[in-house]
């Protein structure tokens, strides 16, 4: 069983059990975009925000080549470092101060998985009417687990076959809508600022929210310089182009079938081919689920552990906290499956006002402040080692960043007094960013002098 299963959780990988290529992030992180919940995304952009296909698309590709810039620079972390990613946040607010930040991380997962079983299980019923709505949900659901429940490993392994098999039809898909588009759709470049932006921050965000289980990923990779860059530049490719090309997807879908849910309008254009293309969609989205319940399951296992220093999680520990996530995402799937664009938009809401100071402070404190160099035994300490209990610097930028975004956000659940004098132009995520970074600097470099 052992060969088979992973049994590591989240204790640091060994230098004798390193092994693999960063180059083959590029399928793990092409391969978990190419799902509907990506293509449905894409088509925020026609469908909420008002924009044209051109113009959808402009902002699409922008705002993830944006966005991935910070996802990726979490993936060269894994192979220093060896740990997941949340455990790292230690080191940056403390053994027990990291517990909020990684405790919404895993809502953030949970509510990740949930929309994918909706969109998964809206996809299969497509494609096997026979199956019903909530039986679909089901069976994703059950397929997410096989993977997940198996570990690094095999997710690595999946990834190469769903990167072919997955790619190939969302290009066959690709060329369908553009040949189904009217004359002139191409030409016409209708919308507005706002819906630019609007959609340039989705994007953006999509990428953003990787970034509590990028390292995840990279963990077992030998740890050295040339690893670590291409650990960069291959999970960067990887995932722009995956989810770029998604994302088109939904904008075309958008476009063919307004007011319709996006599986649907998929399934009416891919006309004969509907089945087995909605199929290979639906079950692609075992693989990116299994992403999100395996960095879910680690960090799940992160908080209980800050509060049983001496326990050691192990695959059977790993198995029972990755089936509690499960059951709950579907508990949440099957409430939210009758209006689910109103509960996923508003989740995106919440994944930019969580992630961003995050992902912020991460950054600045990895590369700027103490470029690369952890003491990653101090992470398993009773009382935090090097890091301590808690660090309230670090606490108060995490929520001054979350409090700045505030004004700044638009979206239909909430409109900042910032935003509305921006003629409605959402720049939370980017004031967040820059403010979160400054504090957090400011506070550390006043703190070591004192």
């Amino acid at each position: 069983m052992n060969t088979a299963f992973e049994t590591h959780t989240i204790h640091q990988i060994p230098p004798d059990q390193r092994h693999g290529r960063a180059r083959d992030l590029f399928a793990v992180w092409f391969s978990t975009n190419l799902t509907l919940l990506t293509v449905v995304t894409g088509a925020l952009g026609p469908g909420l925000f008002g924009l044209s296909f051109t113009w959808s698309a402009i902002a699409v590709v922008l705002g993830n080549l944006a966005g991935a810039v910070f996802m990726a620079l979490h993936a060269a972390q894994g192979p220093m470092l060896g740990v997941p990613q949340m455990v790292q946040s230690r080191g940056q607010f403390g053994f027990y101060g990291a517990v909020p930040i990684i405790g919404l991380v895993v809502l953030m997962y949970i509510g990740f998985v949930a929309s994918n079983f909706v969109v998964g299980g809206q996809a299969l019923y497509a494609a096997l009417p026979m199956t019903g709505r909530r039986n679909a949900i089901l069976l994703i659901a059950v397929l997410s687990l096989v993977p997940c429940c198996m570990g690094y490993h095999t997710i690595h392994a999946w990834s190469k076959l769903v990167s072919w098999v997955a790619g190939a039809v969302i290009l066959y898909c690709l060329w369908l809508g553009y040949e189904a588009f009217p004359p002139g759709t191409l030409r016409d470049m209708h919308g507005s600022v706002a819906g630019f932006f609007s959609t340039f921050s989705t994007a953006a965000l999509w990428q953003i929210a990787y970034a509590p289980y990028v390292s995840d990923s990279s963990r077992y990779l030998p740890a050295d310089e040339a690893g670590r860059r291409t650990a960069f530049l291959t999970t960067y490719i990887g995932t722009v182009i995956g989810t770029a090309l998604s994302m088109i997807l939904g904008c075309m879908i958008a476009l063919h079938g307004p007011g319709v849910s996006v599986a649907t309008t998929l399934a009416g254009l891919a006309g004969r081919q509907a089945t087995p293309v909605m199929i290979v969609l639906s079950l692609s989205i075992a693989l990116g689920n299994a992403m999100s319940l395996y960095g879910g399951a680690l960090s799940a296992i992160t908080v209980l552990q800050t509060f049983m220093p001496d326990w050691r999680a192990a695959l059977r520990e790993r198995l029972v906290v990755t089936c509690t996530l499960v059951a709950i995402a579907l508990g949440m799937a099957l409430g939210m499956a009758d209006s689910f664009m109103k509960s996923y938009a508003a989740f995106l809401d919440l994944l930019m006002a969580i992630m961003v100071p995050w992902t912020a402070i991460n950054l600045t404190d990895y590369y700027l402040l103490r470029r690369g160099r952890y003491d990653v035994a101090s992470f398993f300490r009773r009382d935090g080692g090097a890091y301590g209990y808690c660090n309230i610097p670090a606490l108060c930028a995490y929520g001054i960043g979350i409090a700045i975004e505030v004004p700044f956000m638009q979206n239909g659940f909430h409109t900042g007094s910032l935003a509305r004098r921006l003629h409605g132009v959402d720049i939370s995520w980017v004031v967040g960013l820059l403010v979160t970074t400054a504090f957090y600097i400011r506070a550390m470099t006043t703190r070591r002098r004192t």
